[in-house]
């Protein structure tokens, strides 16, 4: 018999997460801890050393990205982790982020609607924790398709302020040039880095990667 595949569930909607368990037990895999948080996640991994993990994109604490950029430190600790990652809506970002993670291989992009089409999501399961690589077809429809301008993502408002941070300016600066809360900047500065797929790294300065993505987007697209 091949080896039980190890798995690791995060998930902070508890129907889902009893519904993925019951659902990864009845097709052979071993699930050996659940969590709802992205820090969880990240002890849960250190503490099992699962084959595979499964995790939602959006869960506490921030509810924005923090169960992909658990997967993708984890990733950068333990480049064989195989990991597949949920989301209730299509972020190209997100798909390539996740996939520059690691080795690139061993991991998986999905849409929570194809967990209703089981036996197609527990292949796409045994693929990714066999070192494959699964993307719903519906992000490398928007991979494909997506603009060259680097900045196309960002509102108006986001540009401006991405403008005014590739002056060097602090956030303080920034919201009292704008007439706006410090919190508001902080806002949009995290949205910025989000949409221009600049994930947390202990090796980089994100403001300073994201300041040079603008300038080097060229005058005509400011």
């Amino acid at each position: 018999m091949p080896p039980v595949t190890r798995v690791v569930l995060a998930e902070d909607e508890v129907l889902l997460r009893e519904g993925l368990v019951a659902l990864l037990t009845r097709f052979g895999f071993e699930v050996v801890a659940t969590v709802g948080s992205a820090p969880a996640l990240r002890d849960a991994v250190r503490a099992h050393e699962p084959d595979l993990v499964v995790t939602d994109i959006r869960m506490p604490p921030g509810l924005r990205d923090d169960g992909l950029r658990a997967a993708v430190a984890l990733r950068a600790e333990r480049p064989r982790l195989a990991v597949m990652v949920l989301s209730q809506h299509v972020q190209a970002e997100y798909a390539s982020a996740l996939l520059d993670s690691g080795d690139g291989r061993g991991v998986g992009y999905l849409l929570k609607d194809r967990v209703a089409e089981v036996a197609e999501f527990v292949e796409h399961l045994r693929t990714v924790a066999a070192g494959g690589t699964v993307v719903d077809p519906d992000v490398v429809r928007r991979l494909l398709h997506r603009p060259r301008d680097p900045l196309a993502a960002l509102s108006a408002r986001e540009r401006e302020v991405l403008m005014l941070l590739a002056e060097g300016r602090s956030n303080a600066s920034i919201a009292a040039k704008l007439h706006v809360t410090e919190a508001a900047i902080g806002k949009h500065v995290g949205n910025i880095l989000t949409k221009l797929g600049l994930l947390p790294s202990d090796d980089t300065n994100r403001r300073v990667l994201a300041a040079l993505t603008y300038l080097r987007a060229g005058p005509a697209r400011h």
